[in-house]
């Protein structure tokens, strides 16, 4: 097994691809937006991206696979003010610190070959290049922007798309927005991208093409604002100081700054231009089918050959979101269950194109049915009969039974083929179905010719022998066909069967192991995992996690501007007692408080202190609450005010504990 780096992360390539090359193959994943951590849904789709990239280069293609951050956004702006950090300082936090994107990718085994990210000096110099073209092809003007919009989404809207007033991608509040800006001509492209979209298979899954067609371009395709004034974290607008260019032309032409676009760091663009295969979150897509194309077709530029987006990882049916607290970690989950096994759950369990609900019960069913029971079954009893039978090499004297050999023998020959035909349409689920369907079925053939029975006579040593050897020629086929999906298991699965051959263009030719293979004895490769155990221990770390990643002190709702003192006077602190106390769903910090604060109508306030409480701890107390703030929404519920908490050290460790006080004082009492 032999390690590489591209200066970014480390990645494996055990397994020889085919000698002929059969041309390029470029693909990239959406370039990551760091405001924070990178949780198991960015994994999901990096992971696809890579065994993709893996099955190409098998097959002998010439992939370039890129990957990257798209850094810069009022968003970011605000979150690295709130962290008291530079906007840069933030993002570096969050790349390269410790734990960070690339730390993740080199955890996950992910072979990129390029990493870009969107304050790369080449990538900023290359954006306002391309804005100053589409400016002066007449397909950028100036104008003043009046609507709405989404800060965590970085999204315009008009008022009538949103829904329910609210951001119709991600549900969340809308602020109203004026500032001078630049528009794209977005409309001057409508009837191409209806084209593009309808008359081809640009886009897909193709329920993906009514959704842009029918929300977006038939209501009418309105130009887009693509730079702001009331923000500085951007690329400069060069020839027009105060404006910077809007997240998605920095964001979106990364796929061709990153091959050399307008840049003298590299020089692939003509070699990979355009893009076999974006892969997004569906949440994206219309970025990257509708503004992304007309961008293109501004620039004259071919467009890419596909876009997929593919759905969302669902957590208790919602979407994961860090703002929503309900995100997984993938650093978790690998230390805990192996980089492999949870590659190969993301990809055998949820359709690639569709929505799936995660569990950490369907992970650990998945690892113990699939990789367990079957995979690491037949590969350990098939490495452990030869060992016990033979010394761990098989005689060249063998006998076939066509009667009990052939059904297993042709499903082996055709499994390759069978495995391309759904690798190319990105049906990974269904790949490794067909993967495993042979190995059920090899398993089986064990049952049937009874390896240990034949082992009683010594006549029947031949015929065992061919038992055997066709039990290794189908897991030498089977494992190398894991490759995409299981790097490094793949390469011990060859190590321990002595294949010699498992290239590419061996895949679809049955019997060329040796006959006299020699085969390693090794651990389980899957052991099984005890479900009531991993679940308890699993617990026990997300909420150590939870509990590093919590600042000092917690305030809700956050101020974004810095208050002075005469403003903080202003804060109406009352006293509060507890009448109920509960969990709010689908959020581990939040609980909901309903209050007596005196006025004869109840009060609510969520506060994020679960992890210190329980709420029965907490009812019949009397707290102190700031009573005049304005409501905020949290978790789709309304808070109305805060409640004081206080940091502590106990025992070298920081508590927070809400501010109580004595139970003597009646509720509504203003606190000096």
């Amino acid at each position: 097994m032999n390690w590489y780096t591209n200066g970014n992360c480390y990645f494996v390539e055990e397994l020889p691809v085919s000698e002929a090359s059969k041309g390029k193959f470029y693909i990239t994943t959406p370039i990551y937006y760091p405001s924070d951590r990178l949780h198991i849904g960015h994994t999901y789709c990096t992971v696809a991206t890579d065994t993709m990239a893996r099955y190409k280069r098998m097959q002998g293609y010439d992939v370039m696979f890129l990957t990257g951050t798209d850094e810069h956004g009022q968003k970011i702006e605000d979150k690295a003010r709130e962290a008291g950090k530079t906007p840069q300082q933030f993002v570096d936090d969050i790349v390269t610190g410790p734990r960070g994107v690339l730390d993740l990718w080199k955890l996950m085994n992910i072979s990129n070959d390029r990493f870009i990210r969107t304050t790369d000096d080449y990538h900023v110099a290359a954006i306002q290049k391309i804005f100053k073209k589409m400016y002066e092809n007449g397909d950028i003007y100036k104008g003043k922007y009046t609507g709405k919009y989404c800060k965590p989404c970085e999204s315009f809207w008009t008022e009538s798309q949103l829904v329910d007033g609210k951001c119709p991608d991600c549900g969340r509040e809308v602020q109203d927005a004026e500032e001078e800006a630049y528009f794209f001509r977005l409309s001057k492209y409508a009837d191409k991208i209806q084209d593009l979209l309808e008359n081809t298979d640009f886009l897909e899954p193709r329920s993906r093409v009514h959704e842009m067609v029918n929300n977006f371009i038939k209501p009418g395709l309105e130009d887009l604002c693509v730079s702001r004034t009331s923000f500085t974290w951007g690329v400069p607008v060069d020839f027009d100081p105060g404006h910077v260019v809007y997240v998605w032309i920095d964001a979106l032409f990364n796929y061709t700054t990153a091959l050399g676009l307008y840049n003298d760091k590299y020089n692939d663009y003509d070699k990979f231009w355009p893009a076999d295969v974006h892969f997004v979150g569906k949440e994206i897509v219309r970025f990257h089918s509708i503004i992304w194309p007309a961008m293109l077709m501004s620039m004259g530029m071919p467009l890419p050959k596909k876009v997929f987006g593919h759905g969302w990882l669902l957590l208790d049916g919602g979407k994961m979101s860090k703002s929503k607290g309900n995100v997984v970690d993938p650093y978790i989950l690998a230390e805990m269950f192996g980089v492999d096994a949870l590659r190969f759950f993301l990809l055998r369990t949820f359709p690639f194109g569709s929505d799936g609900n995660f569990s950490n019960e369907l992970l650990i069913q998945t690892i113990n049915t699939d990789l367990a029971n079957d995979l690491g079954n037949i590969v350990s009893r098939t490495v452990a009969m030869a060992q016990k039978y033979f010394g761990g090499t098989l005689p060249a004297e063998q006998v076939a039974d066509d009667a009990l050999d052939a059904n297993l023998i042709e499903m082996v020959s055709g499994l390759r083929d069978r495995y391309e035909a759904q690798m190319e349409k990105y049906a990974f689920q269904n790949a490794l179905s067909e993967v495993f369907n042979v190995i059920s079925r090899a398993n089986k053939y064990i049952d049937e010719n009874a390896p240990w029975v034949l082992a009683r006579d010594e006549a029947n040593k031949p015929r065992l022998a061919r038992v055997l050897y066709n039990l290794l020629e189908t897991i030498r086929v089977c494992g190398a066909l894991l490759l995409p999906f299981m790097p490094a298991t793949s390469a011990e699965i060859m190590k321990r069967i002595g294949a010699d051959r498992y290239d590419w263009d061996s895949l679809n030719q049955y019997g060329l192991l040796p006959a006299t293979a020699t085969v390693t004895d090794g651990p389980n490769l899957f052991p099984r995992v005890d479900m009531d155990k991993a679940l308890a221990e699993l617990e026990e770390a997300e909420a150590a996690a939870r509990k590093a990643a919590l600042p000092a002190l917690e305030i809700e709702p956050y101020a974004q501007e810095q208050v002075d003192f005469d403003t903080f006077c202003k804060s109406d602190l009352r006293a509060v007692k507890v009448k109920d106390c509960q969990p709010v769903k689908k959020s581990n910090k939040l609980l909901k408080f309903t209050l007596d604060d005196g006025t004869g109508t109840d009060r609510q306030i969520l506060s994020g202190i679960a992890m210190y409480y329980k709420p029965e701890e907490l009812i019949g107390k009397t707290l102190v609450a700031i009573t005049n703030l304005p409501p905020r929404k949290m978790m789709g519920q309304e808070s109305q005010g805060m409640l004081l908490s206080a940091v502590h050290t106990e025992q070298g460790e920081e508590k927070l504990n809400l501010i109580m006080v004595s139970d003597a004082i009646p509720a509504g009492a203003k606190l000096c």
